[in-house]
């Protein structure tokens, strides 16, 4: 299973922190996954400008064609101003409509401010519905005082992110399973 944790932030260090520890958490529980960590901050990402994600090159093409050859991707973003980051929207912008179609989504977001935790449900959650994902029903949604010198403090949100690595990776093989058997049903 191919799996993408996506840092979709080029600021701050709380979105990192999380999915540093979402990958650790991979790695312990499921070592045979195989994990692709993007974080926004170390790629040169261009502005899409409506071609097909294969015709850009460098980081743009590796990071759009990473995530469209992925069985799953858990999403990390900051929000900020009540919204998303314009460099994860640009991702979003790169890809076809339907690059999630049969890839399973999953999200951590930090805020500032309980008053953002409908973010994720008001923005991001229809963008990837629009763009076809299976989205795992829960996400982790982190504040600032849930973090000390970059690590984060709160055993529940630690918790929490390990539960949602495992319905990650659980979701992704129970629909792997549901398409392979709705394909072996054609006879091809």
């Amino acid at each position: 299973m191919k799996i993408v944790v996506l840092s979709g932030s080029k600021v701050g260090s709380k979105t990192k922190t999380a999915m540093d520890y979402t990958v650790k958490a991979i790695h312990d529980k499921y070592p045979d996954a195989d994990v692709t960590t993007i974080d926004l901050a170390e790629y040169d990402v261009q502005f899409s400008d409506g071609r097909n994600y294969l015709e850009y090159e460098g980081d743009t093409k590796y990071v759009a064609k990473t995530i469209m050859e992925t069985d799953a991707i858990m999403i990390g973003t900051p929000i900020f101003q009540a919204s998303i980051p314009a460099t994860l929207k640009n991702i979003f912008d790169l890809l076809p409509v339907n690059a999630f179609r049969n890839k399973v989504v999953s999200m951590i977001v930090t805020a500032g401010s309980p008053k953002h935790f409908l973010i994720a449900e008001q923005q991001l959650k229809p963008i990837l519905t629009y763009m076809k994902a299976q989205i795992v029903g829960t996400y982790v949604f982190i504040e600032e005082k849930d973090f000390y010198r970059k690590e984060i403090t709160n055993d529940d949100v630690l918790f929490r992110i390990d539960r949602l690595v495992e319905d990650t990776v659980k979701l992704t093989e129970t629909f792997t399973k549901i398409r392979e058997a709705k394909e072996a049903a054609y006879n091809f």
